[in-house]
């Protein structure tokens, strides 16, 4: 089932203080906005509790709350649109989207929509506990 986070996104901003400890199990916190008709604002930082992750950037973290093994993956290394599985052995359960463009987990490696599946704000979306263990993304151009 294809599952968009932008409205629990934004419906979290408003309930989750930005320095709620990220040790439960939140929904996808996501500051700024980066849609259609959104420009982008200023490079944002970690909300307090939260882990960092450089603009431009789509962090993993093998466990949660942003702990254990990180991937870093930026634009210029990644195909616009295509699968990229992780590598052999790596899964995510963290991740932090600040590509500035969405991005979609994948529960498969193959990026198959049988799977879970969510698609991630790029203009700052910290999420500690991903709903499922992240094998694949695909980040889209807008």
């Amino acid at each position: 089932m294809r599952k968009t986070v932008l409205a629990a996104a934004l419906a979290a901003t408003a309930l989750v203080p930005a320095t709620a400890p990220a040790s439960g199990a939140a929904p996808a916190v996501h500051h700024g906005s980066t849609g259609p008709g959104h420009s982008r604002s200023a490079p944002h930082t970690a909300p307090t509790g939260l882990a960092p992750c450089g603009a431009g950037q789509l962090c993993l973290w093998a466990a949660p709350d942003f702990s254990g093994a990180a991937q870093v993956h930026e634009l210029s290394t990644v195909d616009i649109e295509s699968c990229v599985p992780l590598p052999v052995g790596r899964t995510a359960q963290a991740l932090v989207n600040r590509t500035g463009r969405p991005v979609t987990t994948y529960q498969s490696a193959e990026c198959a929509e049988t799977g879970e599946f969510e698609t991630y704000p790029g203009g700052g979306t910290w999420v500690p506990r991903s709903p499922y263990t992240v094998r694949a993304f695909k980040i889209w151009e807008s």
